[in-house]
């Protein structure tokens, strides 16, 4: 059993990849913005803030970073409190980790008002020991740092804590930061699931694989 494990949020705890990207091209696509095909895998990891950011500063979208993450929260907010899923089997592999005492944590980019909400909606708040948003830190998970105050936080070595992500560049800047890494399935990064498996140390397509894992 690992004594620390360290989760992302969207995509991986919940089915809520689908609500991030509706809302996120909407609003690029109300305002006339064109994009690539490899948008989503590079804002994933962003945040709503970093995401701002990105529109702002690469994509050139024209109004305030204030009134841009407005809109972004606002589009997200009913779907997290009210309709947004856990994916299937986290629940009961989560209880059961934590009957076996291991450090359940919680590292994402969404922020406190949508992320907090849906894990007390699920049953899942009271499961974790920290749970931390991207926001808590002053940096995203694109930046290898993040995974270090993590686990220093937790007051454990990088090598002992297990991160967790559908995301591949999540994946792969965790990795380099020596954090042993599981790779998570979702629908969203469907397309990159070689790639994930290659630069993760596990991979699962079922939560209740992870009970299994050495």
């Amino acid at each position: 059993m690992r004594p620390y494990y360290l989760f992302d949020f969207d995509g991986t705890l919940v089915d809520s990849m689908p609500t991030f990207v509706r809302s996120m091209l909407r609003i690029l696509d109300e305002n006339g913005v064109p994009y690539d095909d490899e948008l989503i895998k590079t804002i994933t990891p962003l945040g709503l803030n970093g995401t701002a950011d990105y529109y702002l500063n690469t994509l050139g979208l024209q109004m305030t970073k204030e009134q841009l993450v407005t809109m972004m929260s606002q589009y997200m907010l009913d779907a997290y409190f009210y309709t947004i899923p856990a994916k299937p089997h986290v629940v009961s592999v989560l209880k059961e980790l934590k009957r076996q005492g291991t450090s359940l944590n919680v590292l994402t980019a969404s922020p406190h008002i949508t992320l907090d909400a849906c894990l007390k909606r699920l049953g899942l708040w009271e499961l974790f020991d920290n749970i931390w948003s991207c926001d808590d830190f002053h940096t995203t998970k694109a930046d290898p740092l993040i995974y270090a105050m993590a686990a220093e936080r937790l007051h454990a070595k990088v090598e002992e804590v297990l991160f967790l992500d559908d995301n591949l560049h999540a994946d792969t800047v965790a990795k380099s930061a020596g954090m042993p890494v599981c790779g998570v399935y979702d629908d969203s990064s469907a397309d990159f699931i070689e790639e994930i498996k290659a630069v993760t140390d596990y991979y699962i397509t079922d939560f209740e694989e992870l009970l299994r894992l050495p």
